[in-house]
């Protein structure tokens, strides 16, 4: 089969497109024909070796993937089956869906859910599902439009596009933060009622800055989610689930215990799959697709290992789908 594979024999890491032996396949119960991959953040950090995301050599990236069951020892799943895969260290630890074929364990796996169909699976990933998981965090600490404005950082890409669409689509005035001023547009066509230069979070932070949100999505980290937290309104909260901007909190207590707000985690990876059901059961009646194209980039299996530097250079607007079979 054909598989992106990651080596490092010594202490200089290989990243190549190579033809590999389906029997190395790690152990799982059910084996899947891929049709789509994705290339993510994280994906793009493992294949450049910018950052220790790989943890077992040699691996084969692609923390998503979409596709049909071939064969299966788990109750429930079948040949034939259509299934989406986030998560779960694969990519990390266990070899992911850049390739042919995965085999992974089935309850990693969720079925697709009728009215999306395995491109869109694919395009919506583990940033839409993270985005979807933010979103109903929100509605789970009372967050309503009617409270006031989401802000929402990293708004142009794979989390905050999708997270954009859907908070507009039920309701939300979005405040979207970009350090792209050519992606105005785009965001404008996501449904963000506001677009702001992230500039504006960007600088030195106060432990309490002037009330301008009711709540937010983060994907940064560092002072951007510093200066979110500063500038929530009473009892605002906060949906973290990124580090792209540093892992560090140079944040006050101040908005905690004067403000009530909340800081709420959000981890995509291990995260049970009674709530990866219903957060894809949400996607499916929420997100609109015709705003997921809008968000789509196709890349062709042999451009992967390419394109991955562009991530980490801030290049890559929305989702980036790699079709496989």
């Amino acid at each position: 089969m054909k598989a992106i594979l990651i080596e490092k024999p010594e202490d200089t890491q290989s990243v190549s497109l190579t033809d590999v032996n389906e029997m190395k396949l790690p152990d799982g119960d059910v084996l899947v024909d891929v049709s789509y991959s994705t290339l993510n953040y994280k994906d793009a950090l493992a294949i450049t070796g910018k950052a220790p995301v790989v943890r077992l050599f040699p691996m084969v990236p692609g923390i998503d993937f979409t596709g049909t069951v071939a064969e299966s020892n788990h109750p429930d799943f079948k040949p034939g089956d259509r299934v989406v895969h986030n998560g779960w260290g694969v990519g990390e630890t266990h070899w992911g869906g850049l390739a042919e074929r995965a085999r992974v364990k089935g309850d990693w796996l969720v079925p697709l859910p009728e009215g999306i169909d395995l491109r869109q699976a694919a395009a919506i990933g583990t940033a839409g599902y993270t985005a979807m998981l933010c979103v109903l965090t929100l509605e789970r600490h009372g967050i309503t439009p009617d409270k006031g404005e989401i802000v929402v950082s990293g708004a142009a890409g794979g989390v905050g596009s999708v997270a954009t669409a859907l908070l507009a689509a039920k309701g939300y005035a979005v405040a979207a933060v970009t350090g792209r001023a050519s992606e105005t547009d785009y965001l404008r066509e996501l449904g963000a009622a506001s677009v702001i230069d992230r500039a504006e979070l960007t600088g030195k932070v106060r432990p309490l800055g002037k009330e301008r949100w009711a709540g937010g999505i983060d994907v940064a980290g560092s002072v951007v989610l510093a200066n979110m937290i500063s500038m929530m309104n009473y009892r605002g909260v906060v949906a973290a689930c990124g580090l792209a901007a540093g892992m560090d909190l140079p944040a006050s207590v101040a908005p905690f215990i004067l403000r009530g707000v909340t800081l709420a985690g959000v981890d995509s990876v291990m995260c049970p799959k009674s709530d990866r059901l219903e957060a894809w059961s949400r996607l499916s009646t929420d997100l609109d697709m015709d705003k997921l194209e809008k968000m789509i980039t196709t890349v062709p299996f042999s451009d992967v290992i390419e394109t991955a530097p562009k991530f980490l250079d801030g290049m890559v607007r929305g989702r980036v789908v790699v079709p496989i079979a």
